[in-house]
Formats: C-alpha cells, sequence, structure tokens
C-alpha cells in the first residue's frame, strides 16, 4: 500500500496478550474476531538489517520495498518498488542475502529492471501516463520457469473524469519485458459504482501453491460492496480468490481482518491504515498460508501482525454478490507472531514475505521487507524469523 502519510508517528502500540482463534460465521456486520488463545507454532526473531536510506544504486533510488521472493533458478532474492515512476520507472532488483540461523548478515543488491509495457516502453510517470499509470506492489518468481508474476494496484479516481485503471497481475521475464496477464475475476474489476476494490485497496498480495499450479491472490481491504472497512469495534472481511495458471477461480473466500487497535490522533488529518499486504502459501499444504496483517494508527504506529490460516471448511463466495448481512463461514487463522513482541529495534511498514532456507533446527525462515515509501522518517527493515 502507498501510504498518503508522509511523515511517522513512532509510539508504544498496544501488545495483544491472546493469539485470535477461527472466526465463525458472520453476518449484517463483520464479527470482532477476538477469542480465547488457540495458538499455531509461534514464531521467533533470527535478526534484521536495514537497508541505507534511499540508497543509490544503478541510477535508481532504492526504496518503496513491498514485495519479495526467492528464485530458485539464481539463488537470489526480487524485491518490487512502489515506485510509480515517480523518482525512476517502475522497477524491481534483485539481491543477494546471507541469512542463516544466526541472523541476516548482508543485503547487497545486484541488479535492476524497470517493467516494460507491451510495447517495450517503460511506465511512464503519474503526470505523463493518460490512463497508464502502475502501482507496483508485490512480486512472485514462478516456481516452473523462473519468471516474474507481479501484482499492481490500478487506480480509483476521486476526481471526476480521470481514468480508471485496473488492477492486474502480469508476467515479466527477468530482462523486465512484458509476457502476458492473468485474467481476474470479474469482482477484482474497479468500476465507476459502488462496486469492487476501494482506492489504494486492491491487490497487494499474491503467492504460487500446490508446486506452481495454483495463484493464490488477496485483495487488500474489504470490496465496496462487501461492507465497511475495519474501525474500533469490528473487523472486516476480505477476498482471497484460488486460480489456475490460465486464470479459472478454483474458490473464493473471505479473510477476516482485525479491528482497528487504537484510537488516533485526533489532531492527525489521516485516518487509519489497515489490510493484507502480502500472503504466502506453505509449500506442502495446499490450503494453509501465513497471512500479514499491517495497520498503521495516527499517535500508535503500526502494528504488524503474521496469521497461519486456512481455507479449508471456508465457505466459497466467488458467486456471492455481496458479503455485507450475508452468513458466511470466513477463514480460520491463528497468530504466529506479534511483532511487537520479536525484540525488533522498530516496527515499520512490513509488506512482503518470502520463505528462506531450512535451518538445522527442521523451522523454516522466512524473510520480509517493510517500504519504507521514500520517507525520511521510515525505514527499508529486512527481518527474518523461524518459524514451523
Amino acid at each position: 500500500m502507498r501510504s498518503s502519510l508522509t511523515r511517522r508517528v513512532f509510539a508504544t502500540a498496544l501488545l495483544l496478550s491472546a493469539s485470535l482463534s477461527p472466526a465463525v460465521a458472520l453476518a449484517a456486520q463483520p464479527a470482532d474476531t477476538e477469542r480465547k488463545s488457540e495458538h499455531a507454532a509461534p514464531a521467533r526473531l533470527l535478526g534484521e538489517k536495514i537497508v541505507p536510506h534511499k540508497l543509490g544504486f544503478l541510477e535508481t533510488t532504492v526504496g518503496g520495498l513491498s514485495g519479495i521472493d526467492r528464485n530458485r533458478c539464481t539463488g537470489e532474492y526480487v524485491f518490487i518498488s512502489d515506485d510509480r515512476s515517480n523518482l525512476q520507472p517502475a522497477r524491481f532488483y534483485t539481491a543477494a542475502l546471507d541469512v542463516d540461523a544466526d541472523g541476516v548478515h548482508s543485503v547487497d543488491f545486484t541488479g535492476t529492471r524497470p517493467f516494460l509495457q507491451p510495447d517495450g516502453s517503460v511506465y511512464p510517470s503519474p503526470a505523463l501516463a493518460d490512463g497508464k499509470a502502475v502501482d507496483p506492489e508485490e512480486i512472485r518468481v514462478d516456481p516452473r520457469t523462473c519468471s516474474y508474476w507481479w501484482a499492481q494496484e490500478g487506480d480509483r479516481p476521486t476526481v471526476a473524469g480521470a481514468p480508471v485503471i485496473q488492477p492486474s497481475i502480469q508476467f515479466a521475464a527477468p530482462t523486465g519485458a512484458h509476457l502476458g496477464r492473468l485474467p481476474l475475476p470479474p469482482n477484482y474489476e474497479v468500476t465507476t459504482e459502488e462496486r469492487g476494490p476501494r482506492r489504494n485497496q486492491a491487490i497487494e498480495a499474491i503467492t504460487f501453491g500446490s508446486h506452481g499450479r495454483v495463484v493464490t491472490s488477496a485483495i487488500e481491504g474489504p470490496l465496496l460492496q462487501d461492507g465497511p472497512v475495519p474501525d474500533l469495534q469490528h473487523g472486516a472481511l476480505v477476498r482471497v480468490t484460488k486460480q489456475t495458471r490460465d486464470g479459472r477461480v478454483l474458490g473464493q473466500f473471505a479473510y477476516p481482518i482485525e479491528k482497528i487497535f487504537a484510537e488516533s490522533d485526533p489532531t492527525s488529518p489521516w485516518g487509519p491504515d489497515t489490510g493484507v499486504p502480502s500472503l504466502l502459501a506453505f509449500p506442502d499444504d495446499p490450503d494453509r498460508y501465513l497471512v500479514l496483517e499491517r495497520t498503521w494508527v495516527a499517535g500508535a504506529g503500526y502494528k504488524v501482525r503474521l496469521y497461519d490460516a486456512t481455507t479449508r471448511g471456508a465457505t466459497d463466495v466467488q458467486a456471492r454478490e455481496s458479503l455485507a448481512g450475508q452468513a458466511v463461514v470466513p477463514m480460520r487463522k491463528k497468530l504466529v507472531a506479534d511483532f511487537d513482541t520479536l525484540g525488533l529495534s522498530t516496527v515499520d511498514n512490513t509488506e512482503g514475505m518470502t520463505w528462506g532456507p531450512r535451518l538445522p533446527s527442521g523451522e523454516r525462515s522466512l524473510i520480509l521487507v517493510s517500504d519504507d515509501n521514500f520517507a525520511e522518517d521510515a525505514v527499508t527493515q529486512i527481518v527474518a524469523l523461524a518459524v514451523r
């Protein structure tokens, strides 16, 4: 998510003392998903590394890193920048990460390429886009071909007459060359009516599952027709969609995001900002995912939580025009990590995650990255966790 926030407010966020259990059937208003503890295996911190702010690399500015994945063909990692071609053309980076059971030892960028449009040109700056603006948010390496699949949010304009830009999941070669796009479910479409994704809350999360046979995506916030965004009393439902590689929808499910964790500073012009910026399939279970929830509240800062979730037993909602007032069984979820309790130097705008190397303990390492939005008072933070 590209937050409208231009300053960062550091404050101690409220701690959750209990894990969150699977939510049950939801009706008119999304139910509060807090229940008595039902723990998943907890994550533990291996280490972290802060990338220098606005690091210069091959005539580009490193920052806005909102997605990460590992390339099995090269052993390197790939990051997507959410620069909308404001500083340099929309692009991705490759990097070598030295991560093991003792922490994150180094982050060395090795290359960068711009994403190319079908005609071979780079994406123009928003001021010159003429309906072709782009908002890159997530990147995944195809486990079959090692090409890149990347998601962009599009735009629901706030000014009459401005162009609607549809969210998309596109394919790119390691050179950045355009290779195609995935057909998306009809309810992912931004419309001129009160339907579809909210502005700045479309696709931020994609992942491959079932050894590359299934692509799962999540809308960051609730669709307009699915009810209001979370507040202090209620959470909300966001849609998670499983598709084949050619776009056929296998199922769509409702994932329950948490209510807002603290009151906003009444003097701030910015309201709470919350959603699902990333999800990651477990390699050995086609129905199981890690889901990242990230919230910012003026005066309280960031709250980042990681959940173990499953689509197993959840209602398939792909045929439901609206979830508002409907009884559905949402995805079940269990808390894996509240970042406030991990011992990090700071909790920032964490938006991307991928599996790292397996550890001698038998645990998997999980590598996460925060999006600094190129702001002076934010950080690009690489975090390594151990999870089972």
